[in-house]
This record gives structure tokens, sequence and C-alpha cells, in this order.
């Protein structure tokens, strides 16, 4: 049975204490790639998250706001005349649809009642089959 000749050192088990700021310095001065950069400080950290994050889902996000402005003026327009709201509820979820499958669902049961009660009304230039 052949043990490491220096377990002791690869355990930590060294008595006495080392500065490391030298050797810091020795790894900078050699290899300069390992060096901290000023973005990865711990004080611009949290800040390179959020930008990564927005970078990441930035079109989510787009879509995101763009749908549910676009739904809540939908809304908005069901209790004013002057606004298309049926029509815009439908841009709204078509908008969200594209990122959500939530309002791919929604938008295509939505598609179907409109379907439904279309056909139900009657209407006066139909011709007889």
């Amino acid at each position: 049975m052949s043990e490491h000749p220096h377990r002791h050192e690869v355990w930590g088990d060294d008595p006495e204490e080392r500065d490391a700021s030298e050797t810091v310095a020795e790894i900078a001065a050699t290899e300069p790639e390992l060096a901290r950069r000023w973005h990865d400080h711990p004080a611009v950290v949290p800040f390179k998250a959020v930008i990564l994050f927005v970078g990441h889902n930035g079109r989510r996000i787009g879509v995101t706001i763009a749908g549910v402005v676009v739904l809540l003026v939908g809304l908005a327009g069901l209790l004013l005349p002057v606004l298309p709201g049926w029509v815009l509820i439908f841009v709204g979820l078509g908008i969200l649809a594209t990122e959500y499958v939530w309002a791919q669902r929604l938008l295509r049961l939505a598609k179907e009642k409109a379907n439904n009660a279309k056909d139900k009304v009657p209407r006066k230039n139909r011709k007889p089959q």
C-alpha cells in the first residue's frame, strides 16, 4: 500500500501560515488572464446579473409589456365605445401567444367561441344551401 508522501499538504495540515499576497502577485504577473477584471468585482456583479437577465430575456420582457398594454386597452375598449375592445383583446392575446403557452390556449379558445357565435348569428345575405 503506497501512500502519498505529502498527504499532510494535500489536506491543508500545514502548521505555518503563509501570506498569499506574494503568490497572487506572482500568478498575476505570469498569467494575466487570471487577474480579476473590473466587471468581476463584487460590487458590479449584481448589476451584471440584471444586465445578463435582461439581455437573455429582453424579447420576452418586451413582448409581455406590449401584450399586456394592448390587452388592457382592449378591456378598456369594452367599456368605451370609441375603442374596438374585442379586436384589441384578440391582438393582445396574439402578441402574448408568441411567448406564452397559456396565451396560445386562451387565444385558441377565444377564436372557437367567436366562430361559434358567428355561426349562430343569422345573416341577411346568406345564400340557401
